[in-house]
């Protein structure tokens, strides 16, 4: 499997595979991947990190009891593994040359609906962070987190990072690799499926149940992490992380299911913003910003005449010419005070008129959906 071209990948690494329940930490196997993803981005691929293992390593220090932990317990455990767990992933891609910088998520954060603020926040940190030349490296907020509000396994978490940040392919390193027409270890019949192109109610029986003794996940939140990829555009791959350097070992022809992106579903996101039928305000654009939205800028407070609308960061407003042709809609980076203080300004006076120094986008390209003619 060739990885070249691929401009941002996101990396998810299971508890079982980063922490052995007896000794803990797996340092080996740790600098092994981070070597790998010293490789991918020496030839210029964005990488992305989710990684499970704070509880593992937090119950590991607590010296709690070896069974399945109370919510209040793995919060404790969380708590104190993520700092553990932050510490490793910092030292181990520091001997690399790469720095790391720690994501905390909760499922709100990544949703873009009730929790588009954060959804904002959420995605312009990562992608700054990447900007800068860092590795994001994102759990879910486990210490804080309530079963009512967790993804309750990081295969899904994963699966919503990568469609966030608009990445080209997931990659789920597991125990197991790949999808098999049975779960191999009842059936020795059970052939490993190469590549599939769409997720039917058979392809989801093949899943089995349940997880490994640390993992809350897997094979069926595989497949549902796989659902959530492909229907947004991003490719996903299963494959073993058992061994050492697992991303070189996939690209030299390790097993591996790769779910292959739906071909009409890249624009899901922006459909969903087309589809909002009622807006919370309204931005008219110069013609020049009419006219780079169209070639796929993002919109900046310079091209904007007026603004118009009591809304807040994160909600859905519609942009318009001078004439009043509707252009589409987007996601806006500012509230309306601000938006209004900062309109027909230049980037590089955005922090004398807010007193910070804001985004330089209104509204990002990615969180645009234009109407056809203006695509």
């Amino acid at each position: 499997m060739q990885l070249s071209g691929k401009e941002r990948i996101v990396i998810k690494v299971g508890s079982a595979l980063l922490v052995d329940r007896a000794s803990g930490l797996k340092e080996d196997w740790l600098n092994s991947l981070c070597d790998d993803i010293g490789k991918l981005v020496e030839g210029g691929t964005q990488v992305l990190l989710v990684s499970s293992g704070a509880i593992a390593l937090g119950r590991n220090v607590l010296k709690l009891p070896n069974r399945p932990l109370k919510l209040d317990e793995s919060q404790a455990a969380a708590a104190v593994g993520q700092i553990e767990l932050g510490r490793a992933w910092s030292q181990a891609l520091s001997e690399k040359s790469l720095v790391a910088g720690q994501i905390l998520l909760t499922l709100n954060d990544t949703e873009g609906g009730a929790g588009r603020r954060t959804y904002l926040n959420a995605r312009d940190t990562i992608e700054r962070l990447l900007e800068l030349n860092a590795i994001p490296v994102v759990n879910e907020n486990d210490s804080i987190a309530t079963s009512e509000i967790r993804y309750g396994d990081n295969d899904r978490l994963a699966a919503r990072v990568a469609t966030m940040m608009n990445a080209d392919l997931l990659i789920l390193l597991s125990d197991i690799d790949g999808l098999y027409t049975a779960p191999p270890n009842d059936n020795p019949d059970a052939k490993l499926i190469p590549v599939v192109g769409n997720i039917t109610p058979e392809i989801e029986s093949m899943a089995g149940s349940a997880g490994s003794e640390l993992s809350r996940g897997g094979m069926v939140t595989k497949i549902e992490a796989a659902k959530i990829a492909t229907r947004a555009g991003t490719d996903m791959i299963i494959t073993s992380g058992t061994r050492n350097h697992p991303i070189s070992a996939l690209q030299n022809g390790e097993a591996s299911t790769l779910f292959k992106a739906l071909p009409t579903s890249g624009g899901a996101r922006k459909k969903w913003i087309a589809g909002q039928l009622q807006t919370a305000g309204e931005v008219i654009l110069d013609d020049g910003a009419a006219t780079a939205l169209q070639t796929g800028k993002s919109l900046l407070p310079a091209g904007v005449t007026s603004i118009s609308g009591n809304f807040a960061r994160g909600d859905v407003v519609t942009l318009k010419t001078k004439t009043g042709f509707i252009l589409g809609q987007g996601l806006i980076g500012y509230d309306a005070e601000e938006a209004d203080l900062i309109k027909g300004a230049n980037s590089t006076d955005l922090e004398s008129l807010l007193g910070y120094a804001g985004r330089p986008a209104l509204i990002h390209r990615d969180d645009m959906a234009l109407n056809p003619s203006h695509n």
